[in-house]
């Protein structure tokens, strides 16, 4: 067990480290999609109002548009051997990173807790408790896995891309069984605005991985092809995605207040009853299980940029690893339970919260990595508030200020809505205008000088140093 261990957080992975090959993406970001949550916001664009046809097509477009850029960067993982956020630095400064830091902190509590909802239950009927039980259930092998890492959260990939593919085929066949797939089809009513709320609901679960997509494609070795990783993670995310959304759609267009009910209920009662119901009770957990360990792991790595920002330090002890996992368990089983019983109202809500943040990262992120940087880092610099990059880079924090607020007028969600989503037909387009905005000011106001000295991925022997 100890063998299994991951030694390393947020310091350089060398070259002698590096394993795998890029399919591994596929694998994982397939298995992390065919789940539960992804089911249940495919159903939210018939829930709110949209048609089965358009809301296919919307969750198609949302998937394809946010996965390109959650693509783009994982393809910064095997270059640069670093997690996702660290390179934030380079952007924010050492310690201005913290900004968003935060509120990736904040998302992965968010969805920890929401997927341990789900989850939950269907631990609890495994189990024969209750739901909170298997929340907590859930909560402790989830921090176990994550406690472990790299190379077990691959294996669970590939695990369950194979059982939960084969899972979901079956109910997709149960379910065309009972629907009338006729009569949906030619049940089509264009609206823009639940067109739009359709893209904006699945590109934002795919942006919402891109603050620690890079975290599983960093041990990849370093003549790992671009397009390669690009391509593998955009195929296993946006096709696990949109086949899990397309089933929340026909679910949620045939069962309706069935399915509103009882989320995983109705879903394993499509299987059948009895040795077949536990079957799809832990296909819904193993599902939950692979992408609440990459959500307590990126969270994890979150926190330990954040406060390493400030403390200087790159390495951190087994211990220290337990620790910082333990809290992420803690605050998202919290908030599980206290949120368990108003799952679905408050979710929609959350995805567009999410999107309003992090796209404006996102943007200025990856304008910098391709356009500005050229993926050219001074990787010591990375750890060294006195180096080139900084403490706090208050161009790009007012650039991200003003992607935040170029959003706010086109915003629609639950607690505000913007003084444009009216004269839009109540369309919400904010994600776009927050790609669009921050990068094209991002790239006026960065003047970095390019350091002949800096190579694509250099990894200095001193940040390769092994956690003690």
């Amino acid at each position: 067990m100890a063998q299994l261990v991951e030694l390393r957080s947020i310091d350089v992975v060398p070259d002698e480290e590096r394993h795998g090959t890029a399919f591994s993406q596929f694998t994982l970001w397939l298995g992390a999609n065919l789940q539960i949550t992804a089911v249940v916001t495919g159903a939210l664009a018939v829930v709110f109002g949209g048609d089965v046809v358009w809301s296919v097509v919307g969750l198609l477009l949302g998937n394809l548009l946010g996965g390109a850029v959650m693509a783009l960067h994982s393809a910064q993982g095997p270059k640069l051997g670093l997690p996702q956020m660290i390179q934030s630095r380079a952007q924010f400064g050492v310690r201005g990173a913290v900004v968003p830091l935060l509120l990736v902190i904040v998302m992965y509590v968010g969805f920890f807790a929401s997927g341990s909802v789900l989850a939950g239950q269907a631990v609890g009927e495994l189990t024969h408790t209750d739901d909170t039980t298997g929340i907590i259930v859930f909560a402790l092998v989830t921090a176990v896995m994550a406690t472990v890492g790299y190379r077990v959260i691959h294996t669970l990939g590939r695990i369950a891309s194979t059982i939960c593919a084969l899972a979901f085929v079956y109910l997709g066949i149960r379910l065309l069984d009972r629907a009338d797939v006729s009569a949906l089809l030619h049940d089509a009513h264009f609206s823009l605005p639940m067109f739009l709320l359709a893209m904006s609901l699945s590109a934002s679960w795919q942006l919402a991985f891109g603050p620690y997509v890079a975290d599983y494609s960093r041990y990849l070795p370093r003549t790992t092809s671009t397009k390669a990783t690009f391509w593998w993670t955009l195929s296993g995310s946006a096709l696990g995605s949109q086949w899990s959304m397309t089933f929340g759609v026909l679910v949620a267009a045939t069962a309706g207040e069935t399915f509103l009910d009882g989320q995983v209920g109705y879903v394993v009662g499509l299987g059948g009853t009895g040795l077949v119901a536990s079957f799809f009770y832990f296909v819904i957990a193993l599902g939950k299980l692979t992408i609440n360990v990459l959500n307590t792991y990126g969270g994890f790595m979150s926190m330990v940029t954040s406060v390493s920002g400030f403390s200087g330090k790159a390495v951190l002890s087994r211990r220290g690893r337990a620790a910082y996992i333990a809290l992420i368990m803690l605050a998202g089983t919290a908030v599980a339970l206290a949120g368990k019983d108003s799952f679905l109202a408050s979710f929609k809500d959350f995805l567009l919260f999410l999107l309003t943040f992090f796209t404006p990262w996102s943007a200025i992120n990856l304008a910098d990595y391709y356009l500005v940087s050229r993926e050219r880092y001074d990787i010591p610099a990375l750890f060294d508030p006195h180096g080139r990059y900084g403490a706090w880079r208050g161009g790009t924090l007012a650039v991200y200020a003003a992607g935040l607020l170029a959003q706010l007028p086109f915003l629609a969600t639950g607690f505000y809505t913007g003084p444009l989503v009216e004269p839009l037909g109540g369309a919400d387009i904010s994600w776009i205008v927050g790609l669009v905005v921050p990068a094209v000011l991002f790239l006026l106001v960065s003047r970095r000088p390019a350091d002949p000295s800096t190579k694509t991925g250099v990894v200095p022997s001193a940040a390769g140093a092994r956690t003690p």
